[in-house]
C-alpha cells in the first residue's frame, strides 16, 4: 500500500507542478518521476528489510539475500534510466519484465503471509497481501504508458 501512496502522491504533485511551470499537464513526465520515486522508495526496503524480503522467495531459490540486494540495485538503475531519453523505452520494457519476474515472489508472500518488514510469517490479512498482485499490474501499465508509449 505504501508504494501506491508514494506513486499517486508524487504523481499528483508533479502534475500540478508541470501545470504551473509548463502551462499544461505533463502526464508522461509526471508518471516517470512518480515511478522513479516509488522505485527508489521500494529499493530502500530491499536494503532495510533484506531478511524479510528474502523470506518472500521459496526455499529452493539459492542466494536469497544477494537476490534481494540485486533487485534493489535493479530498481535504482530503473529509476534512473527513466530519465535518459536514449534508454527510456528500453528501461520501460526492462522494468515491465522485472515486474513480471518478481510477481511470483509477491504471490509466494501472499500465500505464506510474509511480513517483509518484521521478517516473519505474521503478515497482514490475506486481502492486503493479495492486493500486491494487481498492484504489480498497475506498475506494469504505469511504466508502459509513461515510459514506453508516451
Amino acid at each position: 500500500m505504501k508504494p501506491l501512496i508514494v506513486l499517486l502522491s508524487i504523481f499528483a504533485i508533479c502534475l500540478l507542478t508541470t501545470k504551473v511551470i509548463y502551462g499544461n499537464y505533463e502526464f508522461a513526465l509526471s508518471g516517470r518521476i512518480a515511478m522513479s520515486v516509488m522505485l527508489l522508495f521500494t529499493a530502500a526496503a530491499h536494503f532495510a528489510f533484506n531478511k524479510g524480503m528474502a523470506m518472500m522467495l521459496p526455499a529452493f531459490v539459492p542466494y536469497k539475500t544477494q537476490i534481494v540486494y540485486l533487485t534493489g540495485i535493479i530498481e535504482i538503475i530503473g529509476a534512473l534510466g527513466l530519465f535518459f531519453p536514449e534508454i527510456q523505452i528500453l528501461t520501460g520494457w526492462l522494468l515491465i519484465v522485472f515486474f513480471i519476474l518478481i510477481l511470483p515472489a509477491n504471490i509466494y508472500a501472499a500465500l505464506h503471509h510474509i511480513d517483509y518488514q518484521k521478517g516473519n510469517s505474521d503478515g497482514n490479512s490475506p486481502a492486503y497481501l493479495w492486493f500486491r498482485i494487481p498492484l504489480q499490474v498497475l506498475f506494469i501499465l504505469w511504466v508502459y504508458f509513461s515510459a514506453v508509449k508516451h
